[in-house]
């Protein structure tokens, strides 16, 4: 058969049988075309892309995994550090490396706020954005989207033997649409009203998780300026407190020392110092909600932890928490006024959480060796139980940067001393110390003194005096001076161990008084190093975990990504980075 004659006898075929009308699966009515079915929603296409990436990452940075993981693995080998722990899933692993592969680009990470806020002022690619973000930073960083869905977070850490310091981290704009809370309830009362809740989710968790000492791994960290309507009130108490604050003799470098009538002018007639009547209508209102937060923390048996911020709000926050610790931490009064020795004929009364309220001493700050002394005479002579949360800082590059901004106002003369948008110093020097090296001298000179503390405490209420009088939470992912805590407890009777090397045992009394802590899905090398190191009847090592739905905790992601520059130090997100590719690459390939 030519094909010419093939072709015809086709068109011939074709035009006799027309072909069938192929029917649609669908309930429309005759004549009405059928729905779209939208095969790519945001959520898919981030799924979507999530898979495909990391199917083409595999394939593509094998050779850099492999090379991470060979240098993570001799890097601990060398150090002695444990790797992540073998429970720990692969899945949870991956995402790890991929957080701190981001981590570890400088200039990825100075402008991840920018960036984010440009995805997500676009339509379609927000909600991929919101996605990607859930799926790595989100999930690395944050506990759940409220109090109740980080629970099982808290039965995972607490079946590892490692407590929690839970908080619910909010940052909002008053003035943006779609603040937290209802319209009924401004932002920054929702916040109080959730730490409230906070306060009883972790204490009933505590409830259900009671250990035989009576040892509670569960606090609640709390943030003033989130429980403000204006975080301008503070600085500009601030700024009324060091402008009038008596000095101190020794002098005690900016931002100073809080004294016990700092809140009176909170009652005054009229407003001083730059506040407005608005400033202390927001600031008393401060005062009675921190009140109510202590006599719940209080009630429940939670210990509260007062989260440092910027140095041009922390003479407020010192004020407000100084204030509280006043109240709440009140130790039994004593036939003979003292704080450390010996009282007769006291009564004691050891049914309560002490010490309850905590704040945050940064070890950055210049001031710190004598705000510590200073803070510990106040303490002995006022009578109450002093709670100390011990850090080194995470907002260096910034108050450096302020602080140079400032200086340089006054050298051009363009604006008066100390009213350089937030600086309010008075002082030459920047707050914080130059070097990190000046950083960890003064951080592990204070972990010296302050277990010295605690041991002079625990043998005075052996004595008979009233206690615990002292409490310190050492936060550090710091290697060296986290060992340093413990090698410090060994040293000062405070814990046992038989031969080097092996397991020490932290005394009930050291439990009572001394924690440490790391950042949630920061460090867990770390946290595992001292918790196998240790052996203890109730949780020793904290993970500071937020909560929170992503739109909320967004600030606190941004800004997490930054300060893990400051907070693990050069090189540490390349470390964190290469410890997890060890620990993928053990686990598939053992």
């Amino acid at each position: 058969m030519s094909l010419a004659r093939a072709t015809k006898l086709l068109s011939r075929f074709s035009a006799c049988r027309p072909l069938p009308r192929i029917r649609t699966l669908t309930t429309s009515p005759s004549g009405t075309p059928p729905p779209k079915v939208r095969f790519f929603s945001g959520r898919r296409k981030a799924v979507v892309c999530l898979v495909s990436g990391t199917v083409l990452g595999t394939s593509l940075f094998a050779p850099v995994i492999y090379a991470d993981a060979a240098e993570g693995a001799e890097t601990s080998e060398k150090a002695g550090r444990s790797s992540l722990g073998s429970a720990t899933p692969l899945s949870a692993l991956a995402r790890t490396y991929v957080v701190y592969s981001l981590c570890s680009i400088p200039l990825l990470v100075d402008w991840s706020p920018t960036i984010l806020s440009a995805l997500l002022a676009v339509p379609g690619l927000k909600q991929i954005t919101e996605s990607i973000v859930r799926y790595t930073f989100f999930n690395q960083f944050v506990g759940g989207d409220s109090a109740e869905e980080a629970i099982p977070v808290l039965e995972q850490l607490r079946g590892e033997n490692k407590g929690v310091l839970f908080v619910y981290s909010v940052e909002v704009d008053e003035t943006a649409p779609g603040s937290v809370g209802s319209a009924s309830l401004s932002a920054h009362k929702h916040i109080v009203d959730e730490t409230l809740h906070c306060i009883d989710v972790a204490a009933d968790f505590e409830d259900k998780h009671a250990s035989e000492d009576g040892g509670k791994g569960t606090w609640v960290a709390i943030k003033l300026s989130a429980m403000v309507p204006d975080a301008e009130a503070l600085r500009r108490l601030s700024k009324h407190l060091v402008d009038t604050r008596p000095p101190t003799t020794p002098r005690v470098a900016f931002p100073g020392c809080p004294r016990a009538d700092d809140l009176d002018v909170l009652s005054a007639r009229d407003a001083a110092g730059g506040l407005t009547e608005a400033d202390i209508a927001a600031l008393s209102e401060l005062r009675d909600d921190l009140a109510a937060i202590c006599e719940r923390a209080r009630a429940r048996g939670i210990r509260i932890t007062v989260d440092a911020e910027h140095s041009w709000y922390q003479p407020a926050i010192d004020a407000f928490t100084l204030d509280m610790m006043r109240k709440f931490n009140k130790l039994p009064a004593p036939t003979k006024a003292s704080w450390f020795f010996y009282r007769k004929d006291t009564k004691l009364d050891l049914s309560g959480t002490q010490p309850l309220v905590y704040n945050t001493f940064q070890g950055y700050l210049r001031r710190t060796p004598e705000y510590l002394a200073q803070s510990i005479a106040d303490a002995r002579a006022g009578g109450y139980a002093f709670g100390i949360k011990l850090v080194r800082g995470a907002y260096h590059p910034h108050e450096i940067e302020v602080h140079k901004a400032a200086t340089q106002s006054r050298i051009d003369r363009t604006t008066p001393s100390g009213t350089h948008e937030l600086s309010i110093s008075p002082d030459n020097m920047p707050p914080v110390w130059l070097s990190k090296d000046e950083t960890d001298t003064c951080y592990d000179a204070s972990v010296k003194m302050l277990l010295g503390l605690v041991r002079e405490d625990v043998e005075n209420v052996a004595k008979g005096a009233s206690g615990p009088a002292i409490g310190v939470l050492f936060g550090t992912h710091n290697w060296a001076s986290a060992n340093l805590v413990i090698d410090e407890l060994v040293r000062q009777g405070l814990a046992s161990q038989a031969r080097q090397g092996e397991s020490v045992w932290i005394s009930d009394a050291a439990m009572q008084r001394v924690v440490l802590a790391q950042l949630y899905g920061m460090c867990d090398a770390l946290t595992d190093h001292l918790v196998s190191r240790t052996r203890t009847t109730s949780p020793f090592v904290l993970k500071y975990l937020p909560y929170g739905s992503l739109a909320e905790v967004m600030p606190y992601l941004s800004r997490r990504a930054i300060e893990n520059k400051s907070v693990l130090g050069n090189g540490g997100a390349a470390s964190e980075r290469k410890r997890a590719a060890s620990a993928i690459w053990a686990r598939i390939f053992g």
